[in-house]
């Protein structure tokens, strides 16, 4: 095709294609509120902690989310032989390569698309929280519907080139959240209006994680690091509805 080099993918049909509008009903219980809060670490130093142990039993008989889905395709990021990469969370292995251009944004529909990577003070953090994860963290987080082999399957983590199953990427994010909550919201977790997370890095079951961050008005920066291998694995920015008094 025109302005391509791999035959594999067509930028401009994909970036034409309208979705049909999905109408999706979500239910959640006490057992699943309860599970994941586990899963992402809740209790895991402390299993009376006052803090953290609300999140573990105190739940309505049952609630729901009505969400009514409209999607389309913001935009392709060529990143070469590698993969492919729109702003949602779809990843095309061995599908990059189609615009024979040097700028990483070659398709977009829309210059929000071009998102830049959370800037890292050069200051002392705010806050900074310190968490080990545990050895079943991710059989433990996959219960809460995120099945994938690479996070329990030692034999599928070594084809992806682990030495073991890694943790889920959202549970990373789980532990930041938890750790925001605390050292910033002080227990609130109403305070949180939105957020956003950018994974840089694999976390592997077990290991120490610290979440460290900085205030910049009502919106807090975090950075995510592996204490044992002194490495960044997530970083991002939480919004808040307002800010402590306390603070």
């Amino acid at each position: 095709m025109e302005g391509s080099s791999n035959p594999g993918i067509n930028p401009e049909l994909a970036l034409a294609h309208r979705f049909p509008e999905v109408s999706s009903l979500f239910q959640f219980n006490l057992k699943d509120a309860a599970l994941y809060a586990l899963g992402v670490g809740a209790c895991g130093r402390d299993a009376v902690d006052a803090n953290e142990l609300k999140y573990v039993y105190h739940c309505d008989g049952q609630q729901f989310i009505k969400i009514r889905s409209k999607s389309r395709i913001a935009g392709l990021h060529d990143k070469g032989c590698n993969i492919t990469l729109p702003r949602t969370t779809v990843y095309l292995r061995g599908a990059g390569g189609f615009s024979k251009s040097s700028h990483p944004y070659s398709f977009a529909s829309y210059s929000g698309n071009q998102t830049p990577a959370v800037e890292i003070p050069k200051t002392e953090p705010f806050a900074s929280f310190e968490d080990i994860t545990q050895a079943s963290q991710a059989l433990l987080h996959r219960l809460s519907g995120d099945y994938y082999p690479l996070h329990s399957d030692p034999m599928v983590a070594g084809i992806a080139g682990f030495p073991r199953p890694i943790l889920h990427g959202l549970c990373t994010l789980g532990f930041a959240i938890r750790a925001i909550i605390r050292c910033i919201c002080r227990g609130d977790p109403h305070m949180i209006k939105g957020l956003s997370g950018r994974f840089l890095s694999h976390v592997f079951p077990g290991e120490t994680l610290i979440t460290e961050t900085w205030l910049q008005g009502s919106r807090v920066i975090y950075q995510v690091q592996v204490k044992e291998r002194n490495k960044a694995v997530l970083s991002g920015h939480v919004d808040l509805n307002r800010l402590p008094s306390q603070l």
